[in-house]
């Protein structure tokens, strides 16, 4: 049985790897990518609370799905976009993308 602390610090681990990811790449998808380790480190600090404190709720598991599909949703999008401006400039660094127009 896994306790709270395991769960938490293995949470905190994650988000600082993927902030770390997020902060430290200038590669759109490596950015992304952190993103997405720092939301997933959220969902198992979220899981492991829910499960030691309210241990017959369900109502976490229905959470990590909506969170889970916005995660995919993030990626499609994020992909998307990466992809256009790989097609329209041949990279997709953020240093380069000094001209983006709203």
């Amino acid at each position: 049985m896994i306790t709270l602390v395991v769960a938490l610090v293995v949470g905190a681990s994650l988000f600082g790897v993927g902030l770390y990811g997020a902060l430290s790449q200038t590669n759109l998808v490596m950015i992304m990518m952190g993103i997405e380790l720092m939301l997933g480190a959220a969902m198992v600090n979220l899981v492991a609370f829910w499960r030691f404190l309210h241990p017959g709720a369900v109502s976490a598991q229905v959470f990590v799905l909506i969170v889970m599909t916005e995660m995919a949703l993030e990626m499609a999008v994020g992909f998307g976009l990466a992809t256009a401006r790989f097609r329209a400039r041949g990279s997709v660094e953020m240093e380069e993308a000094t001209e983006l127009r709203g």
